[in-house]
């Protein structure tokens, strides 16, 4: 694959993964009362709402944007086998087995990007691994 068509497909990947959770977190907002049930029928407390969305949204962005990835897509990696455990670990239901599955592949694909990184088209291949700032050009 040479460098252009690996940078795309970089990209390309970075907004497919991250799509599913900036439309879940956005969908969390218009639909909060409902969503806050369903985690409380989960046995999960109602007030970790505002952090799922935050997570969902701010690391859709940041995996979009190619910036703090490793962290980002380690995050939501966690977030998805959470989610995977919590929601759709009923077996019984091939519906819940094949959405715990997809979590799973999820937080695969997230381990790879926390491991390989976002690419040369991302904030992070332009800041300096040392301070966070932007790169300097060379004298």
């Amino acid at each position: 694959m040479n460098t252009v068509s690996r940078n795309v497909a970089d990209l390309a990947g970075r907004i497919l993964m991250a799509a599913i959770f900036l439309i879940a977190g956005t969908g969390k907002i218009g639909a909060y009362a409902g969503t806050q049930g369903y985690m409380q029928a989960h046995g999960l407390p109602g007030a970790l709402l505002p952090a799922v969305i935050a997570l969902e949204l701010g690391g859709g962005l940041l995996i979009v944007a190619g910036a703090w990835t490793r962290i980002a897509a380690l995050a939501l990696a966690g977030f998805s086998v959470l989610a995977a455990l919590i929601f759709h670990a009923n077996f019984a239901d091939a519906m819940q087995q094949i959405n715990f599955l997809k979590n799973l592949a999820i937080a695969g694909g997230f381990l790879l990007l926390a491991a390989n990184g976002a690419g040369a088209w991302s904030v992070d291949a332009h800041r300096s691994p040392a301070t966070g700032e932007p790169r300097r050009a060379s004298p």
